[in-house]
């Protein structure tokens, strides 16, 4: 299976094929709206606006399975996006990323990289701790942690990265230019 035979649903509840994103760089995130990490959006639009014409994507999917973190409607979540942040990148609809109901596409991503990876500035043994706690929901290896687990994958279709919700988004820059460069 191929992460392009895979089909998701957009907030205003259109259902896209991922193969319609061949080609391209995606940067993959499961947000939440009432999260400490939300003004990550602000990392996530720059990125956006500055690597969009060379190719990058970023597929944002809602999650309220951290906290109830991400309460709203598909479509208040969407208008709290796009007016507090100013998001321009694709937003789809409310997902669970872990247990029974969780999306097939964060099942593909979870599977293709089970471990988080996290900046040396974050590199910690108490962040560890905190990371691996249950309180961030996981029960199992793999499993998403928390809001704002992001994964990069390659024009071919490859999950290439798996990053940690503490890391932020301007710290993917450098992997997300690497990228583009390599498969011009």
């Amino acid at each position: 299976m191929s992460i392009y035979n895979i089909k998701v649903i957009k907030s205003n509840g259109e259902e896209v094929s991922l193969e319609n994103y061949k080609n391209k760089i995606l940067l993959i995130v499961n947000t939440a709206t009432l999260c400490g990490l939300t003004p990550q959006y602000e990392g996530l639009e720059y990125l956006y606006k500055k690597y969009r014409n060379n190719g990058f994507e970023i597929l944002d999917f809602p999650c309220n399975q951290f906290g109830n973190q991400a309460p709203g409607s598909d479509d208040e979540i969407h208008r709290f996006c796009k007016d507090t942040y100013n998001i321009t990148f694709e937003q789809f609809k409310k997902i669970d990323v872990n247990g029974d109901n969780a999306s097939p596409l964060f099942n593909y991503l979870k599977n293709q990289l089970e471990d988080d990876e996290i900046s040396e500035e974050h590199n910690t043994i108490s962040m560890k701790a905190i990371l691996s706690s249950s309180v961030f929901g996981s029960v199992k290896k793999g499993d998403i942690k928390w809001n704002f687990t992001k994964f990069i994958v390659n024009k071919e279709g490859f999950v290439v990265k798996r990053y940690s919700p503490i890391m932020k988004p301007q710290e993917l820059e450098g992997k997300i230019r690497e990228l583009l460069l390599l498969f011009k």
